[in-house]
């Protein structure tokens, strides 16, 4: 299964945040899946691929705008060159069976977002998991929700997206889309 794990690039982020990235990234690799993400040597991203590694994780594919190319993670297996965000976005989408949302920023919201519009066009049920780490997504969920209930919305899979608080929740909730 390729995992898509949108997250932070930033450095020096709390260790209970990295913990959950390690999890998540030994998991894919134990698992023997494909880590999919930003292919940033950096925060988040780089965390979660370097437990994918050392769990023994065969392909690692990092998706990267030009721009960014002298960020690329050494760790990946596979490197795709965006043209842009936006291509990378559509690259990221293209290769997912699973998505993962990790705390992040802006970008990673936009990640998160436009994926779930992506699938939500294309009546796709693909799953999209979020780590909504001491409630830092819960607003946008919320957000969600009462849109998917609302005169505007033509789809309930715009409040699809799964939330977990922690490692093990994600780790189980992944282990449950696996068995399907």
């Amino acid at each position: 299964m390729n995992i898509v794990v949108y997250c932070s690039a930033n450095d020096n982020l709390p260790e209970q945040i990295a913990a959950i990235a390690s999890e998540l990234g030994r998991w894919i690799g134990e698992g023997g899946h494909t880590l999919v993400y930003g292919g940033v040597n950096a925060g988040l991203m780089h965390v979660t691929a370097q437990a994918a590694h050392d769990a023994g994780c065969r392909s690692i594919v990092g998706i990267v705008p030009e721009m960014f190319r002298h960020r690329a993670d050494p760790l990946c297996s596979e490197l795709v060159l965006a043209r842009d965000l936006n291509h990378r976005k559509a690259q990221l989408i293209a290769h997912g069976d699973a998505f993962v949302v990790l705390p992040g920023g802006l970008g990673t919201i936009d990640e998160w977002i436009s994926t779930l519009s992506h699938l939500v066009v294309e009546g796709s049920c693909r799953p999209i998991v979020v780590v909504n780490h001491d409630g830092m997504y819960a607003p946008l969920a919320r957000q969600l929700e009462v849109t998917a209930q609302s005169q505007f919305s033509r789809s309930p899979l715009i409040a699809s997206s799964m939330l977990v608080n922690n490692s093990t929740e994600l780790i189980n909730k992944l282990n449950q889309i696996n068995k399907q």
